[in-house]
This record gives structure tokens, C-alpha cells and sequence, in this order.
């Protein structure tokens, strides 16, 4: 009232009027701010003396009833004239979309959002009685956790797939975040029938809780392993006995931050004994050094092959060893034919579980030496190895046939994918047709990272959310994890400044071999001649060798194989070979450089 008053609205005028020297202007404008306070201050003085005297009035004789009434219609009127335009009095509603309840209205809206022409066309169908019977809600739209759940039967031709294919679209509708909506079809019923929850907070922003054995305690092998959370925060367990397990993603979405709370579950457990390999070579699991039986970490040769003869020496130890063991164990010790937790402990048989771990397991079975022998070593432990207490955990971010042979994609029983970019890669991890069924890793984004679908730990696929280990967290625990092999005498291996059994047991020295087989007068050699030779020398280390490994073999001693000539039978034959002065001058230049003592 009093801005009306005494005009200040006019002033922004006048002031622009004397910052551009416009005298002319300025003085009409003081001269009509003049004209209308000389009219609006008596207007003023007598509106406020008849409210006052009107005040006085109400309050000193009127009733209750008079006296709120006016208040209300005194309220009313100021509240109109003091309204400010961009900030009306009463505006729409604002929800918090976790709070929303989810309800079936809501849910039909959303499913019109998506464009699939049969869901609109019982949706645009005369009544709700025919709306209902093409999609129907099998139970109460409820709580489930920190979100809603809705069963679902879509309308007829309709598959969960083609809903879960347009999710983003979906979330839309539901006007929730992405990370909070997620359609799932349901375990044995037929591809229309759809779980649809819908949570409070995007899963990838999540509060999650500590990884249960962070703090303390030990872990069981032989039981289900913390892992993860579910989209409603309920805990995901797995057990690595007796399985072995894939997992697979496009980088940088947190492949290898998966397998941390696998690899130190198995430092957590003394009797297991943890074999495991780094091949991207930048430590990313190098606190499992505290504690593992074996460790590596390299894109090199030499870090290759060390994991194949990891591979080699688990298939030897069950077929030499594990195989005869189990099979004359009385059956009232051994019932099923497989390892149990007191046959493990009892360090005499030597049926402890082994875990073998291979991060970026693409670079081993693409090399162009140690590939193929590694690819069908690996299949077979993980087709025979479960049941004698050896289990392999892969982990690759190239799935395709050269890089993941499809013997191991095909016989892995536990499998998880993070995101992914097509339908090629999601099948090769998580099984065929699970993208048909709408088991689609495609569907996260680059913000859903430790998020996937774990296939083969319950009857249906879950989503879940990895825990969270930073580098100080994972060095703590493995710590935790050295400390308890101390405690039970079961540090070994790398861990405790040893050599690889396997290769301290064949006790080889390739390029010593190599001169033990190739004699002082033949100074070159085909390379297949040579691998021949060795064979006989060591089948246990050499059987399968072929020219290329060999010659990946050679390239970390700085030895190249070369070109040979021979004439047999009249014909000229070129072939890769070794030239024998290259291996004696490297023997003699170790042998030279050797520290005494």
C-alpha cells in the first residue's frame, strides 16, 4: 500500500531518465508522480482510518463468530492485493517421486507411453471392463521394500521383452528415474506376465550397506558369500564351491571391482587356496598378494604363460591326484563323490578348494601361442573341477567366440553381466536366448556401474548391485585375510615368498632343455622339431607345444626364431626354426650375470 502510495513503481522511470540526461522526460514524470500522491495519500489516510475504526469496532463489540469472519475476509483481501505474479499464493502440488504411491492408473499410463500397438489398442478399447481384461493386475499394486510392485499381464502378442526393451521410455511415463524403474518377466509364466518394480531412490545413488564381513568374522567356501544388493537393498549371496562363474561388461563399468568381494572372500577362508591372475597388468587385485597361493599381473609373455601352467597343473592335480583320492574315500566320509568341509580341513588328503581367478581372461585364450591349449584346459576344469573342490572365475570385457571359446561360455554355471552393448555379447555371458527373454544387460547406462544381472544363483535372473571396495578397504581385509593363514598355518605360495609349486615341481629351465635336445653340431632347427624333442623330454610340460608357443616361449629371453632352408626329397622347404648359438650366448650370459652366493 505504501509503494501505491507514493508511486514508487515510477521510480525505475525516473531514474533512467536522469542516467540519459533526459530533462524533459524526467520533469513530466515527477509532475505525474506529484499529481498522484496528492490524490492517493488522502485516499490512503481514509481507507486506513475506516479499517481502523471497523477494527475497533469488531473487536470491541462484535461476536466470535463477526470477529473471525473478519479476520478470514481481512486475510483474504490482503492476500490478493500482495500477490506477487511468478509467485502465486496456491500452485500445483509438488511430490517427491520415491514417495508417490505407484498405483494402477499410473501404471496403464505408462504402458501407453510406450508405443507398442497392441497395448494401445486395448487401451483405447471402449470401456475399463475391456481395459481390464487385456491388462490385468493379478495382485494388489503393494509395497516390496523401498518400492512398489505390480504383477502384471500384458495384453495379448505382448512379451515382458518388448517392455524392458523401451524401459527408458517406460520410466517416463512413470515419471521415476531410470534407475528406478525395472520390468522383469516372471519364473514360469508365460512371456506376458510382468513384475514391475518401481523404487523410492535410483539404484546407482543407493545407499548400500557395508560388505558384511568388512569389519570381521571368516568366510565359509562352502556356503553362499556375501555379493552384492538387490534393487530393493536386500543382501545377494552366492556360493563359489562346486560352481565356477563368468562375468563379463564393456570397460569401466566395474568388472573387476565384481570380483574383489569374491577374491577376498576366498582370502577370508584359511583353508582356500587362492590362485590368482591380473592379466590387464595394473595391479587392480594386487592385495590378493597378502594372501594367494599364486599371483601375476601382466600383458607380457611370461605372465601368459604362468597362467597356463596354473591351468596345466590344476587339470594334473585332478586327474593325478584329486580323482584317486575321492574315489577311495569310504563312503560314509565321502557320500556324494565330492569334496565336503571336513575332508578340506584334513590337510593329509589334500582335497583343500582351490580358486583360480583370471581377470581379463580374453588376453589368455586370444594369445596366439597359449590360446587354444589354455581355452581347452579351462573347459575342463570347469566341467570336472567343482566336484573334486576346484572352481575357475573368469572375467573378460571382450565376449565373443575367439576371446571366450564357447565350451567355457556353454558350461559356466554362475554368470553375471554388467552393462553391455549388444545382443551377441549379453547371450555369450548370460546364456542363449536371455535376451529374447528379456534378460537384457544392454538396458543399463554408463552411470549403472557394479550393476548387472546375476544368472544360475536362484531360479530367476536378480539384478544386482556389487559391493563397493576402494584400494585402503580391499588392503585391509587382505591383511585380515594373511593374518588368519598365519594363525591356521595355511600361508603359502606367493604369499609366503615361494615359488610356484608347479613349476618349482617340473624344476625345467626351458632354454636348458632346449640345448639338452638340440646337440652342439646342429646349429639350426625347425621350430616343430624342436617342440617334438621337448615332448619327449617333459610331456608333462611340454605335450601340445606347437611352433608359435615356442616362439612366445623364446620372446621374453630376447630370442627371435628365424628362417630355415631345407631340401628334402628335391624340394625346398622354408620354415621357422632356432638357431642353437642364440640360446647357448643367452645360457652363458645368465650363467655370467648370476649373483653369487
Amino acid at each position: 500500500m505504501v509503494r501505491w502510495t507514493f508511486d514508487w513503481e515510477g521510480e525505475p522511470a525516473r531514474l533512467i531518465a536522469v542516467q540519459r540526461n533526459d530533462y524533459d522526460a524526467y520533469l513530466k514524470l515527477s509532475r505525474q508522480r506529484d499529481a498522484r500522491v496528492r490524490l492517493r495519500v488522502p485516499v490512503a489516510l481514509v481507507t486506513l482510518a475506516t479499517l481502523l475504526l471497523a477494527g475497533i469496532l469488531i473487536a470491541a463489540s462484535a461476536p466470535s463468530i463477526g470477529q473471525w469472519t473478519a479476520l478470514g475476509v481481512a486475510l483474504a483481501v490482503l492476500g490478493v492485493c500482495g500477490k506477487v505474479p511468478d509467485r502465486p499464493l496456491l500452485d500445483r502440488a509438488v511430490l517427491r517421486h520415491g514417495l508417490e504411491k505407484l498405483t494402477s492408473d499410473i501404471v496403464l499410463r505408462a504402458l501407453g507411453s510406450l508405443g507398442i500397438a497392441e497395448i494401445n489398442k486395448a487401451l483405447s478399447k471402449a470401456s475399463k471392463t475391456t481395459q481390464a481384461d487385456a491388462i490385468r493386475f493379478n495382485a494388489p499394486i503393494m509395497r516390496d521394500g523401498p518400492g512398489w510392485r505390480a504383477d502384471v499381464d500384458l495384453p495379448l502378442g505382448v512379451t515382458v521383452s518388448d517392455v524392458v526393451e523401451k524401459r527408458d521410455r517406460l520410466a517416463s511415463g512413470l515419471r521415476r528415474p531410470l534407475g528406478c524403474v525395472w520390468p522383469e518377466p516372471m519364473h514360469g509364466q508365460h512371456p506376458g506376465r510382468m513384475v514391475l518394480w518401481v523404487g523410492d531412490t535410483d539404484m546407482n545413488t543407493a545407499r548400500q550397506p557395508a560388505w558384511p564381513l568388512r569389519r570381521g568374522g571368516q568366510a565359509d567356501i562352502f556356503k553362499p558369500i556375501p555379493f552384492g544388493t538387490d534393487q530393493r537393498g536386500r543382501l545377494v549371496a552366492l556360493t563359489l564351491m562346486f560352481n565356477s562363474m563368468l562375468i563379463g561388461a564393456m570397460p569401466r563399468v566395474g568388472k573387476t571391482f565384481s570380483l574383489k568381494p569374491l577374491v577376498l572372500a576366498m582370502g577370508l577362508d584359511p583353508i582356500v587356496q587362492a590362485m590368482v591372475f591380473e592379466l590387464k597388468g595394473t595391479g587392480d587385485l594386487s592385495f590378493a598378494e597378502k594372501f594367494a597361493h599364486e599371483y601375476a599381473s601382466g600383458l607380457d609373455d611370461e605372465t601368459m604363460r604362468r597362467a597356463l601352467l596354473a591351468l596345466r597343473a590344476l587339470k594334473a592335480e585332478l586327474v593325478s591326484h584329486r580323482s584317486g583320492v575321492i574315489a577311495s574315500l569310504p563312503k560314509d566320509l565321502c557320500p556324494e563323490n565330492k569334496v565336503t568341509r571336513a575332508l578340506a580341513e584334513r590337510v593329509s588328503l589334500g582335497l583343500h578348494p582351490i580358486g583360480l581367478i583370471i581377470d581379463e581372461c580374453q588376453n589368455l585364450f586370444s594369445h596366439p601361442a597359449f590360446g587354444a591349449e589354455a581355452g581347452e584346459l579351462a573347459e575342463f576344469i570347469i566341467r570336472v573341477g567343482p566336484a573334486m573342490g576346484v572352481f575357475l572365475i573368469l572375467a573378460t570385457q571382450r565376449p565373443d567366440k575367439r576371446s571366450l571359446p564357447t565350451g567355457i561360455a556353454a558350461n559356466v554355471g554362475i554368470r553375471f553381466s554388467l552393462r553391455v552393448m549388444g545382443q551377441t555379447e549379453n547371450d555369450m555371458i548370460l546364456g542363449t536366448s536371455m535376451y529374447q527373454n528379456g534378460i537384457r544387460a544392454t538396458t543399463f547406462t554408463a552411470e549403472d556401474k557394479g550393476i548387472g544381472y546375476l544368472v544360475g544363483v536362484k531360479t530367476d535372473p536378480q539384478i544386482v548391485k556389487t559391493f563397493f571396495f576402494d584400494a585402503p578397504t580391499a588392503d585391509q581385509i587382505a591383511e585380515r585375510a594373511r593374518d588368519l593363514r598365519i594363525a591356521a598355518g595355511r600361508l603359502s605360495g606367493h604369499a609366503a615368498g615361494q615359488a610356484p609349486e608347479h613349476e618349482a615341481a617340473h624344476g625345467f629351465d626351458l632354454l636348458k632343455d632346449i640345448a639338452s635336445v638340440v646337440p652342439t653340431g646342429e646349429a639350426k632347427v625347425w621350430s616343430e622339431t624342436v617342440c617334438a624333442r621337448l615332448a619327449e623330454l617333459r610331456p608333462e610340460v611340454y605335450t601340445g607345444w606347437e611352433p608359435e608357443q615356442l616362439a612366445a616361449a623364446l620372446a621374453p629371453h630376447g630370442i627371435d626364431t628365424i628362417q630355415i632352408s631345407r631340401r628334402i626329397d628335391g624340394k625346398q622347404l622354408n620354415r621357422r626354426g632356432i638357431d642353437r648359438s642364440h640360446i647357448a650366448a643367452v645360457i652363458t650370459d645368465r650363467n655370467h650375470n648370476r649373483p653369487t652366493g
